[in-house]
């Protein structure tokens, strides 16, 4: 193969996969088929997260491609890329840099030569690529190193170059996929997300499916607002989600909205039939985690003489039409209907009846734990009485 059979190969597998790992080991093995001496090879790209400003691969000769290395937000991390070469290439306005590390001075400011120089790297050249303007998605790198006492040949550097049109299209593809993931995972979940992604976007367009939901509102909320600073509160409200729905996610439930102090998550159900069915059990595991943390959250902020707050959570079962809602140009992914209704309303009854997880005659029926009897209710808009449960000793 040859760099322009390489520059081909490269667009079409970044056209037709999302595939990083793919495209970096393609193009090292086909780079060292031609006689290259790489060592090392590193690309990496800003991207679009709360958690991760950047993330890295790394390909080794005779290792292959390393795992995702994600570079986090904060700063630390930023006084990590602000001594980078890539720093250096943004300050001086070019695109191109290339470092002689057996030559590297001594003043070097830059800890990542010194690292492959340590390593017996040699030769370092680093390609700088712009992406478009108007997101937090600004640009990507990729570089390469090689051990060979003489470093890179003039051949090689004009092979690297002639790559450079069909690496930068590539990256920013395969960024701009990835990122459109990610964001819609964060801000309407993963399921959900999936579902945009498949085209199911048209206003009106959902299916009716069966699930156990769970609704969860934080108790005291409105009046801490009003005595403290609204920053200091969206801070703690932060916390409390954290710790309510962490455990939410990691038993396979789908936070949908966050809706001022609180949150919808339903847990879908493949066989609504099962007695007692393993998808309940999970979302009654959620909900006893989640107030466990909850406490244990209230526990610390005592201790830090800060303001508590109280979680109450709801799980009820029906079936809830999962689709767009919303205006022709603003859609919500949601799910709403009468079981939704229901569960929202069984909320209302936690604080009256001295209880912070309320569970549904419907849910309950499914549910494979003991469950003890709080009483009966009415709820708004319902005819009959509807019983409730709760954990026993949930605390």
């Amino acid at each position: 193969m040859n760099v322009s059979a390489l520059s081909r190969w490269i667009i079409e597998h970044a056209t037709g996969s999302d595939d990083w790992h793919g495209l970096l080991d393609g193009t090292c093995r086909a780079l060292v088929a031609m006689d290259l001496p790489l060592w090392r090879v590193s690309l990496g790209t800003m991207t679009l997260d709360p958690s991760t400003r950047a993330f890295s691969l790394h390909w080794y000769t005779g290792q292959g491609v390393s795992a995702w290395r994600p570079d986090p937000h904060g700063p630390v991390r930023e006084a990590a890329f602000q001594r980078s070469p890539i720093q250096t290439l943004v300050q001086r306005g070019e695109n191109i840099g290339r470092w002689r590390l057996d030559a590297l001075r001594t003043d070097n400011d830059l800890p990542l030569l010194h690292e492959l120089r340590a390593q017996g790297g040699a030769d370092y050249v680093l390609h700088r690529f712009a992406f478009a303007p108007g997101t937090a998605l600004t640009g990507g790198m990729i570089s390469f190193a090689t051990q060979h006492a003489s470093g890179f040949t003039e051949a090689d550097l004009a092979a690297i170059e002639a790559l450079r049109p069909a690496l930068g299209l590539a990256m920013a593809k395969l960024n701009l996929s990835q990122t459109l993931r990610e964001v819609l995972s964060i801000y309407v979940g993963r399921t959900t997300g999936a579902r945009v992604l498949e085209g199911q976007i048209r206003r009106g367009q959902g299916r009716t499916v069966p699930a156990a939901i769970l609704f969860m509102d934080l108790r005291g909320f409105t009046t801490l607002t009003d005595r403290n600073d609204p920053l200091a509160v969206v801070g703690w409200l932060d916390e409390h989600f954290d710790a309510l729905g962490k455990p939410v996610t990691e038993r396979g439930g789908e936070i949908l909205k966050f809706v001022g102090d609180g949150f919808l998550a339903i847990f879908p159900i493949q066989d609504p039939a099962a007695r007692p069915c393993s998808v309940c059990d999970d979302a009654l595991d959620a909900a006893t985690d989640a107030l466990h943390a909850n406490t244990a959250l209230n526990a610390r902020r005592q201790t830090a003489n800060l303001p508590e707050l109280a979680a109450d959570l709801v799980l009820h079962f029906g079936e809830v039409v999962y689709g767009n809602v919303g205006s022709d140009r603003r859609l919500d992914f949601t799910v709403i209907g009468r079981a939704v209704n229901e569960a929202s309303r069984i909320e209302g009854q936690c604080e009256a009846l001295g209880r912070a997880l309320l569970i549904s005659d419907a849910f309950a029926a499914r549910c494979g734990r003991p469950l003890e009897e709080v009483g009966t209710v009415r709820l708004r808009g319902l005819a009959n009485p509807q019983r409730v449960w709760s954990v026993a000793s949930l605390f």
